[in-house]
Protein backbone atom coordinates (compact mmCIF):
# COMPACT_ATOMS: atom_id res chain seq x y z
CA UNK A 1 0.00 0.00 0.00
CA UNK A 2 1.36 3.44 -1.01
CA UNK A 3 2.13 5.73 1.42
CA UNK A 4 1.30 9.63 0.88
CA UNK A 5 2.51 12.54 2.83
CA UNK A 6 0.41 15.44 4.12
CA UNK A 7 2.00 17.67 1.34
CA UNK A 8 0.84 14.52 -1.28
CA UNK A 9 -2.82 15.00 0.48
CA UNK A 10 -2.99 18.46 0.24
CA UNK A 11 -1.83 18.35 -3.16
CA UNK A 12 -4.09 15.78 -4.36
CA UNK A 13 -7.11 17.54 -2.83
CA UNK A 14 -6.28 20.95 -4.19
CA UNK A 15 -6.55 19.80 -7.66
CA UNK A 16 -10.20 18.04 -7.20
CA UNK A 17 -11.13 21.05 -5.52
CA UNK A 18 -10.27 23.17 -8.90
CA UNK A 19 -7.64 25.37 -6.41
CA UNK A 20 -4.49 24.74 -8.56
CA UNK A 21 -6.38 26.29 -11.84
CA UNK A 22 -9.70 27.80 -12.32
CA UNK A 23 -12.07 25.54 -14.32
CA UNK A 24 -13.77 26.73 -17.54
CA UNK A 25 -16.71 24.87 -16.24
CA UNK A 26 -20.77 26.81 -15.39
CA UNK A 27 -21.37 27.37 -11.83
CA UNK A 28 -23.93 24.44 -11.86
CA UNK A 29 -21.28 21.68 -12.72
CA UNK A 30 -18.52 23.21 -9.98
CA UNK A 31 -21.61 22.78 -7.94
CA UNK A 32 -22.44 19.64 -8.32
CA UNK A 33 -18.82 18.89 -8.80
CA UNK A 34 -18.07 20.16 -5.28
CA UNK A 35 -21.38 18.31 -4.17
CA UNK A 36 -22.60 21.27 -2.77
CA UNK A 37 -20.91 24.24 -1.17
CA UNK A 38 -21.30 25.76 2.45
CA UNK A 39 -23.56 28.59 2.72
CA UNK A 40 -24.91 29.63 6.03
CA UNK A 41 -23.22 32.83 4.93
CA UNK A 42 -25.53 34.00 2.33
CA UNK A 43 -22.52 35.14 -0.64
CA UNK A 44 -20.31 33.13 0.50
CA UNK A 45 -20.34 30.62 -2.89
CA UNK A 46 -19.81 33.38 -4.96
CA UNK A 47 -16.37 33.78 -3.58
CA UNK A 48 -15.78 29.92 -3.21
CA UNK A 49 -16.64 29.89 -7.45
CA UNK A 50 -14.60 33.26 -8.06
CA UNK A 51 -11.69 31.10 -6.70
CA UNK A 52 -12.49 28.05 -9.04
CA UNK A 53 -14.06 29.22 -12.15
CA UNK A 54 -12.68 31.25 -15.02
CA UNK A 55 -14.58 34.73 -15.36
CA UNK A 56 -17.08 33.92 -12.77
CA UNK A 57 -20.42 36.31 -12.98
CA UNK A 58 -22.35 36.54 -10.22
CA UNK A 59 -25.44 36.82 -11.76
CA UNK A 60 -24.62 33.37 -13.22
CA UNK A 61 -25.35 31.84 -9.54
CA UNK A 62 -28.25 34.40 -8.79
CA UNK A 63 -30.02 33.32 -12.11
CA UNK A 64 -29.82 29.46 -10.76
CA UNK A 65 -31.23 30.34 -7.81
CA UNK A 66 -33.69 32.70 -8.89
CA UNK A 67 -34.65 29.84 -12.00
CA UNK A 68 -35.09 26.99 -8.83
CA UNK A 69 -32.10 25.48 -10.62
CA UNK A 70 -30.07 25.17 -7.59
CA UNK A 71 -31.38 25.53 -3.89
CA UNK A 72 -30.02 26.75 -0.40
CA UNK A 73 -31.32 24.23 2.72
CA UNK A 74 -30.53 22.44 5.13
CA UNK A 75 -27.82 19.44 4.24
CA UNK A 76 -24.64 17.80 5.40
CA UNK A 77 -24.03 18.19 9.00
CA UNK A 78 -27.76 19.77 9.02
CA UNK A 79 -25.96 23.14 8.09
CA UNK A 80 -26.85 25.32 5.25
CA UNK A 81 -25.32 24.12 1.74
CA UNK A 82 -26.14 25.37 -1.78
CA UNK A 83 -27.00 22.31 -3.92
CA UNK A 84 -28.04 21.92 -7.74
CA UNK A 85 -31.96 21.25 -7.29
CA UNK A 86 -31.57 17.58 -8.28
CA UNK A 87 -28.91 16.93 -5.94
CA UNK A 88 -30.77 18.24 -3.32
CA UNK A 89 -33.67 15.86 -4.08
CA UNK A 90 -31.00 12.91 -4.45
CA UNK A 91 -28.93 13.75 -1.37
CA UNK A 92 -31.25 15.35 1.07
CA UNK A 93 -33.06 11.95 2.19
CA UNK A 94 -29.36 10.88 3.09
CA UNK A 95 -28.75 13.21 5.77
CA UNK A 96 -32.07 12.90 7.30
CA UNK A 97 -30.45 11.20 10.36
CA UNK A 98 -28.31 14.51 10.68
CA UNK A 99 -31.64 16.10 10.69
CA UNK A 100 -32.73 14.06 13.28
CA UNK A 101 -29.88 14.45 15.90
CA UNK A 102 -30.28 18.15 15.46
CA UNK A 103 -33.91 17.84 17.11
CA UNK A 104 -33.66 15.23 19.35
CA UNK A 105 -30.00 15.82 20.63
CA UNK A 106 -30.03 19.73 20.80
CA UNK A 107 -30.45 21.10 24.09
CA UNK A 108 -31.58 24.80 22.87
CA UNK A 109 -34.75 23.04 21.24
CA UNK A 110 -34.62 19.50 21.36
CA UNK A 111 -34.61 16.59 24.22
CA UNK A 112 -37.10 17.05 26.64
CA UNK A 113 -38.76 19.80 25.04
CA UNK A 114 -40.30 18.06 22.45
CA UNK A 115 -41.13 14.32 24.83
CA UNK A 116 -44.63 13.36 24.05
CA UNK A 117 -45.28 15.86 21.21
CA UNK A 118 -47.13 14.81 18.21
CA UNK A 119 -44.56 15.17 15.79
CA UNK A 120 -46.97 14.11 12.49
CA UNK A 121 -49.32 16.72 13.46
CA UNK A 122 -46.37 20.07 13.86
CA UNK A 123 -45.06 18.79 10.87
CA UNK A 124 -48.13 18.74 8.82
CA UNK A 125 -49.23 22.55 10.46
CA UNK A 126 -45.65 23.43 8.98
CA UNK A 127 -46.32 21.86 5.36
CA UNK A 128 -49.53 23.73 4.96
CA UNK A 129 -48.63 27.43 6.44
CA UNK A 130 -44.93 27.15 3.95
CA UNK A 131 -48.14 26.18 1.39
CA UNK A 132 -49.51 29.72 1.77
CA UNK A 133 -46.25 30.95 1.00
CA UNK A 134 -42.84 31.00 2.25
CA UNK A 135 -42.36 31.05 5.97
CA UNK A 136 -39.49 32.67 8.38
CA UNK A 137 -38.59 31.27 11.69
CA UNK A 138 -40.45 33.77 13.43
CA UNK A 139 -43.81 33.47 11.01
CA UNK A 140 -43.33 29.39 12.03
CA UNK A 141 -42.99 30.47 15.69
CA UNK A 142 -46.12 32.65 16.25
CA UNK A 143 -48.37 30.26 14.00
CA UNK A 144 -47.41 26.95 15.54
CA UNK A 145 -46.88 28.54 19.09
CA UNK A 146 -50.77 28.75 19.84
CA UNK A 147 -51.35 25.42 18.76
CA UNK A 148 -48.98 23.65 21.11
CA UNK A 149 -49.69 26.51 23.89
CA UNK A 150 -47.52 24.07 26.12
CA UNK A 151 -44.19 23.67 23.58
CA UNK A 152 -41.89 26.71 23.09
CA UNK A 153 -42.56 28.07 19.73
CA UNK A 154 -39.05 28.04 18.99
CA UNK A 155 -38.52 24.35 18.97
CA UNK A 156 -41.42 23.90 17.05
CA UNK A 157 -40.29 26.04 14.26
CA UNK A 158 -36.73 24.68 14.51
CA UNK A 159 -38.09 20.79 14.28
CA UNK A 160 -40.19 21.64 10.89
CA UNK A 161 -37.26 23.58 9.58
CA UNK A 162 -35.24 20.04 10.01
CA UNK A 163 -37.74 17.43 9.96
CA UNK A 164 -39.06 18.43 6.44
CA UNK A 165 -36.51 18.75 3.32
CA UNK A 166 -36.97 22.81 3.55
CA UNK A 167 -35.11 25.24 1.56
CA UNK A 168 -34.35 29.14 1.55
CA UNK A 169 -36.02 30.83 -0.97
CA UNK A 170 -34.70 34.02 -2.90
CA UNK A 171 -33.70 36.55 -1.93
CA UNK A 172 -31.91 35.24 0.30
CA UNK A 173 -28.46 34.25 -1.36
CA UNK A 174 -29.14 36.17 -4.73
CA UNK A 175 -25.87 38.60 -5.05
CA UNK A 176 -27.09 42.36 -5.22
CA UNK A 177 -30.06 41.15 -3.16
CA UNK A 178 -30.93 40.20 0.60
CA UNK A 179 -33.72 39.16 3.27
CA UNK A 180 -34.74 37.10 6.13
CA UNK A 181 -34.69 33.62 5.05
CA UNK A 182 -38.09 32.19 3.94
CA UNK A 183 -38.41 28.85 4.34
CA UNK A 184 -40.00 26.68 1.36
CA UNK A 185 -40.15 22.43 1.01
CA UNK A 186 -38.71 20.98 -1.72
CA UNK A 187 -42.07 19.66 -3.48
CA UNK A 188 -43.54 23.06 -3.19
CA UNK A 189 -40.53 24.77 -3.98
CA UNK A 190 -39.32 22.71 -6.74
CA UNK A 191 -42.74 20.47 -7.61
CA UNK A 192 -40.87 17.29 -6.93
CA UNK A 193 -40.28 14.80 -3.68
CA UNK A 194 -37.00 14.21 -3.04
CA UNK A 195 -35.78 10.66 -4.14
CA UNK A 196 -37.58 8.00 -2.32
CA UNK A 197 -34.18 5.55 -3.13
CA UNK A 198 -31.00 7.81 -2.83
CA UNK A 199 -27.54 6.09 -2.83
CA UNK A 200 -25.45 6.30 -0.96
CA UNK A 201 -22.66 4.76 -2.58
CA UNK A 202 -23.10 7.39 -5.09
CA UNK A 203 -22.67 9.93 -2.93
CA UNK A 204 -19.63 8.36 -1.14
CA UNK A 205 -18.08 8.15 -4.89
CA UNK A 206 -18.82 12.09 -5.37
CA UNK A 207 -17.63 12.58 -2.02
CA UNK A 208 -13.99 11.26 -3.14
CA UNK A 209 -13.98 12.64 -6.47
CA UNK A 210 -13.94 16.01 -4.48
CA UNK A 211 -12.32 15.68 -1.64
CA UNK A 212 -9.91 12.42 -1.63
CA UNK A 213 -7.83 10.86 -0.89
CA UNK A 214 -9.81 10.68 2.55
CA UNK A 215 -10.79 7.76 5.19
CA UNK A 216 -13.98 6.39 5.99
CA UNK A 217 -13.81 8.88 9.49
CA UNK A 218 -13.44 11.79 6.72
CA UNK A 219 -16.30 10.94 4.76
CA UNK A 220 -18.10 10.81 7.88
CA UNK A 221 -17.01 14.34 8.68
CA UNK A 222 -17.83 15.93 5.81
CA UNK A 223 -21.50 13.83 5.48
CA UNK A 224 -22.26 14.17 9.84
CA UNK A 225 -23.31 10.26 8.79
CA UNK A 226 -22.05 7.45 10.57
CA UNK A 227 -21.34 3.70 10.37
CA UNK A 228 -20.20 4.10 6.22
CA UNK A 229 -17.20 1.41 6.99
CA UNK A 230 -19.93 -0.84 4.87
CA UNK A 231 -20.40 1.46 2.20
CA UNK A 232 -16.18 1.72 1.93
CA UNK A 233 -16.34 -2.31 2.15
CA UNK A 234 -18.42 -2.81 -0.88
CA UNK A 235 -16.83 0.09 -3.05
CA UNK A 236 -14.04 -0.74 -5.75
CA UNK A 237 -11.61 1.58 -4.56
CA UNK A 238 -7.86 2.99 -4.34
CA UNK A 239 -6.01 2.19 -0.70
CA UNK A 240 -3.41 4.23 0.49
CA UNK A 241 -1.62 4.56 3.95
CA UNK A 242 -1.32 8.11 5.59
CA UNK A 243 2.06 8.10 6.35
CA UNK A 244 1.73 10.45 9.42
CA UNK A 245 -1.27 9.10 11.09
CA UNK A 246 -1.17 5.47 9.56
CA UNK A 247 -5.06 5.64 8.58
CA UNK A 248 -6.44 3.81 5.69
CA UNK A 249 -7.12 6.63 2.51
CA UNK A 250 -9.63 5.59 -0.28
CA UNK A 251 -10.24 6.80 -3.45
CA UNK A 252 -11.26 6.00 -6.91
CA UNK A 253 -8.87 4.09 -9.07
CA UNK A 254 -9.44 5.91 -11.86
CA UNK A 255 -7.82 9.28 -10.19
CA UNK A 256 -3.85 9.92 -10.83
CA UNK A 257 -2.41 11.80 -7.69
CA UNK A 258 -0.31 14.82 -8.56
CA UNK A 259 3.40 15.33 -7.76
CA UNK A 260 3.34 16.70 -4.12
CA UNK A 261 5.71 19.38 -5.21
CA UNK A 262 3.00 20.52 -7.89
CA UNK A 263 2.79 24.26 -7.18
CA UNK A 264 0.08 25.29 -6.50
CA UNK A 265 -1.25 29.42 -6.51
CA UNK A 266 -2.70 31.73 -3.95
CA UNK A 267 -6.53 31.67 -3.02
CA UNK A 268 -9.07 32.80 -1.32
CA UNK A 269 -12.37 30.70 0.11
CA UNK A 270 -15.03 32.07 1.51
CA UNK A 271 -16.46 32.01 5.30
CA UNK A 272 -17.44 27.70 6.33
CA UNK A 273 -15.43 26.60 2.90
CA UNK A 274 -16.09 23.11 2.76
CA UNK A 275 -12.37 22.09 1.92
CA UNK A 276 -11.36 22.85 5.29
CA UNK A 277 -14.40 21.02 7.25
CA UNK A 278 -14.85 18.00 4.98
CA UNK A 279 -12.13 16.18 6.71
CA UNK A 280 -11.56 14.49 10.47
CA UNK A 281 -7.96 14.97 10.34
CA UNK A 282 -7.50 18.49 8.42
CA UNK A 283 -3.63 18.35 9.05
CA UNK A 284 -3.69 18.51 5.13
CA UNK A 285 -4.80 22.07 5.22
CA UNK A 286 -3.73 23.45 8.87
CA UNK A 287 -1.29 21.53 11.90
CA UNK A 288 -3.79 20.89 14.60
CA UNK A 289 -1.74 22.99 17.23
CA UNK A 290 -2.33 26.54 14.61
CA UNK A 291 -5.65 25.46 14.54
CA UNK A 292 -6.69 25.11 18.15
CA UNK A 293 -4.87 28.12 18.91
CA UNK A 294 -7.34 30.49 16.79
CA UNK A 295 -10.21 31.97 18.43
CA UNK A 296 -12.57 30.16 17.04
CA UNK A 297 -15.25 33.10 16.42
CA UNK A 298 -12.66 35.01 14.91
CA UNK A 299 -12.54 32.07 12.92
CA UNK A 300 -15.93 31.67 11.99
CA UNK A 301 -16.81 35.31 11.18
CA UNK A 302 -13.83 35.55 8.16
CA UNK A 303 -12.69 33.20 5.58
CA UNK A 304 -9.40 31.86 4.45
CA UNK A 305 -6.13 32.32 1.88
CA UNK A 306 -4.16 29.80 1.14
CA UNK A 307 -0.91 29.90 0.39
CA UNK A 308 0.90 26.70 -0.68
CA UNK A 309 -1.95 25.22 -0.37
CA UNK A 310 -1.76 25.67 3.58
CA UNK A 311 -4.30 28.21 5.70
CA UNK A 312 -2.03 30.95 5.89
CA UNK A 313 -4.05 33.80 7.09
CA UNK A 314 -7.82 35.03 7.53
CA UNK A 315 -9.30 38.10 5.59
CA UNK A 316 -12.56 40.06 6.22
CA UNK A 317 -14.23 42.52 3.73
CA UNK A 318 -15.07 45.96 4.87
CA UNK A 319 -16.84 48.58 3.47
CA UNK A 320 -16.96 51.73 4.08
CA UNK A 321 -20.30 52.80 2.35
CA UNK A 322 -20.54 52.71 -1.28
CA UNK A 323 -17.08 54.57 -1.70
CA UNK A 324 -14.21 52.15 0.15
CA UNK A 325 -13.68 48.29 0.23
CA UNK A 326 -11.05 47.25 2.51
CA UNK A 327 -9.63 43.99 2.11
CA UNK A 328 -8.18 42.70 5.66
CA UNK A 329 -6.20 40.38 5.24
CA UNK A 330 -4.28 38.48 8.73
CA UNK A 331 -1.58 36.11 8.49
CA UNK A 332 -2.27 33.22 11.30
CA UNK A 333 1.18 32.27 10.99
CA UNK A 334 5.18 33.74 10.05
CA UNK A 335 5.07 34.35 6.35
CA UNK A 336 8.20 35.32 4.44
CA UNK A 337 7.75 38.13 2.10
CA UNK A 338 6.55 36.59 -0.74
CA UNK A 339 3.78 35.15 0.66
CA UNK A 340 2.60 38.51 1.71
CA UNK A 341 2.98 40.18 -1.89
CA UNK A 342 0.89 36.79 -3.19
CA UNK A 343 -1.61 37.09 -0.87
CA UNK A 344 -2.14 41.38 -2.03
CA UNK A 345 -2.19 40.22 -5.53
CA UNK A 346 -4.56 37.72 -5.19
CA UNK A 347 -6.72 40.26 -2.66
CA UNK A 348 -6.65 42.95 -5.12
CA UNK A 349 -8.08 40.35 -7.41
CA UNK A 350 -10.57 39.59 -5.03
CA UNK A 351 -11.88 42.86 -4.33
CA UNK A 352 -12.27 43.37 -7.88
CA UNK A 353 -14.34 40.72 -8.35
CA UNK A 354 -16.37 41.28 -4.71
CA UNK A 355 -15.95 45.34 -4.18
CA UNK A 356 -15.85 46.13 -7.74
CA UNK A 357 -18.18 49.88 -7.33
CA UNK A 358 -16.28 50.76 -4.68
CA UNK A 359 -14.25 54.15 -5.69
CA UNK A 360 -11.36 53.42 -3.41
CA UNK A 361 -9.81 49.75 -2.52
CA UNK A 362 -7.33 48.14 0.03
CA UNK A 363 -5.83 45.02 0.74
CA UNK A 364 -5.04 46.12 4.15
CA UNK A 365 -2.15 43.55 6.22
CA UNK A 366 -2.62 43.10 9.77
CA UNK A 367 0.22 41.63 12.06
Amino acid sequence: MSKLSLRALNRATLVRQWLVERQGFTALEAIEHLVGMQAQVPLSPYVGLWSRLVDFDPSELAGLLEDRRAVRGSMMRATIHLMSSRDFLAIRPLVQPCMDREIYQNQTYGRKRLEGLDMPAVLAAGASLMASSPQTAVQLRDALGPLWPDREPPSLAHAVRCLLPTIQVPPRGVWGKGGNPAMSTADLWLGSPVDPSPSIDAVVLRYLAAFGPASVADAQAWSGLTRLNEVFDRLDLRTYLDASSGRTLYDLPTIELPDEDLPVPTRFLPEYDNLLLSHADRNRWIDDAERQRLLLQETLSRGSALYDGRAAALWKLVRQGKKSAILEVEPVTKLPRSALDALEAEGNQLLTFAAGGAVTTEVRLIG
